[in-house]
């Protein structure tokens, strides 16, 4: 439930006790595991996980996506250096502001700096490539990541997994989605809102993302082609879609899309 609201959707939640956890993705290789967004419910998912991640990736500096790393300071785990990929802009906007930068100071994360389009080797055949999105950029700039598993004995390339959890609209990216499209392809993308109707109090002009009713319609039949697997995660409180029976779920599953959920499991 989102905080302040009353909407019958969020009490419902309250009243059942029932609580979703903020959207984030564990890559899992033959030599252990790496988080991708480090949410405010970091502890909660480290440990579903069993152990402490390798790494963690950061994909920009809104508050869903980076501030669970105030669990790795001196007040909770006092981690000792634990690798945190992002961007050199949210790099700098993490060494030049509290309480981020006490923890580069004491030495609990060592940042390291990615580069778009440049892949990020992860172990013996898994390969991490970030992105670079349009998105409300206020502390930092936005990326997307693609994760391919490449088995060097094989003739053909292996699968992949996409994590993109906010992007603006489509039209303002200088790149197409159909592009990370193929067979055994597997992506998670921006399904914050259902519609624009959702929030009838907020300027959209602010908030740009790319509504789930259009991006179905816009790669229904290239998903197809191509047989990947597209799920929509990153969901708005508001977004009727939390409703897995409405008619709003039930349009996007005969579309051929899928709604993510908490601890599925992917193999590509």
């Amino acid at each position: 439930p989102h905080i302040g609201c009353e909407c019958a959707r969020c009490e419902a939640a309250r009243a059942e006790g029932r609580r979703e956890l903020v959207a984030s993705a564990a890559v899992e290789g033959r030599t252990g595991w790496w988080l991708l967004d480090a949410t405010p419910d970091l502890p909660a998912q480290i440990h579903a996980q069993g152990s402490m991640p390798q790494g963690i990736f950061l994909t920009h500096a809104h508050i869903g996506h980076y501030t669970g790393l105030m669990y790795l300071g001196r007040e909770a785990l006092g981690a000792k250096q634990m690798p945190v990929w992002c961007s050199p802009r949210m790099a700098e906007y993490l060494r030049s502001n509290g309480p981020w930068s006490q923890l580069i100071e004491l030495g609990q994360i060592e940042l390291h700096e990615y580069h778009a389009d440049m892949p990020v080797r992860l172990e013996e055949g898994l390969m991490l490539t970030p992105f670079r999105v349009p998105h409300r950029d206020e502390f930092s700039d936005t990326h997307g990541f693609e994760l391919r598993h490449h088995d060097p004995t094989a003739k053909t390339l292996g699968g992949s997994f996409v994590f993109l959890p906010d992007i603006d609209q489509w039209d303002r990216w200088d790149r197409r989605l159909e592009s990370f499209f193929r067979p055994g392809a597997h992506l998670l993308i921006d399904g914050t809102f259902w519609s624009g109707a959702e929030l009838p109090h907020r300027d959209l002009d602010e908030i740009p993302h790319p509504l789930v009713s259009h991006s179905i319609e816009r790669f229904r039949d290239a998903a197809r082609e191509t047989q990947t697997t597209v799920r929509f995660f990153h969901l708005n409180h508001s977004n009727p879609l939390w409703d897995r029976h409405g008619p709003e779920a039930q349009q996007l599953e005969a579309a051929g899309f899928h709604i993510a959920r908490t601890g599925a499991r992917h193999d590509f």
